[in-house]
């Protein structure tokens, strides 16, 4: 079973550690450094003591780093007021196991609970069949078409990236909450 906890500056190594070509190519765009990837997490830790922004967890298997997933209900990107962006990613090691879908239900849960956004978003691009598969299983549903984000240039040129659109709806979602 996976735990989410709070990255911090001790983690950064290890996360880094977990960034190969398939989280560069469909999640971050480039590959991160010590410094930015520090940044990151001291963002996120600030975010998540005032309540507000993109909130960032580690994904931990057996006490091991395994992954990454955020909530962000501030994204300029997102189709409807009130929806709420998921993005994770899986260290290789870790793979093949639900973890993304397990991390992305906690985080679901964890919204509902709190009383943050209406829907969870997950956007992927057309041809990522492994973020595809991870939000159907966890019932979202597609609500569009490919569209360009704004937050993500492919690796072969400078135009944004197509993404499809998945959402649930955190307010009749049977997990978490009252």
């Amino acid at each position: 079973m996976i735990e989410l906890r709070p990255l911090s500056e001790g983690d950064v190594a290890g996360h880094m550690a977990g960034e190969d070509a398939a989280v560069i190519k469909w999640l971050t765009g480039s590959a991160a450094t010590w410094d930015s990837t520090y940044r990151h997490f001291k963002t996120l830790a600030a975010n998540a003591a005032h309540g507000v922004g993109k909130r960032g967890f580690g994904v931990w298997l057996d006490d091991e780093l395994a992954g990454y997933v955020d909530f962000d209900p501030d994204d300029p990107d997102l189709p409807e007021p009130g929806d709420v962006n998921i993005a994770y990613a899986v260290h290789p090691w870790a793979r093949r196991r639900s973890m993304a879908t397990d991390a992305v239900l906690l985080v679901c849960a964890q919204l509902r609970q709190d009383g943050i956004g209406k829907r969870a978003i997950i956007r992927t691009h057309p041809l990522n069949r492994a973020s595809i598969g991870v939000a159907r299983a966890c019932g979202f549903r597609p609500v569009s078409a490919p569209f360009s984000g704004q937050d993500h240039v492919s690796e072969t040129d400078d135009a944004s990236a197509d993404y499809v659109v998945f959402a649930l709806d955190l307010e009749a979602l049977g997990i978490g909450g009252d």
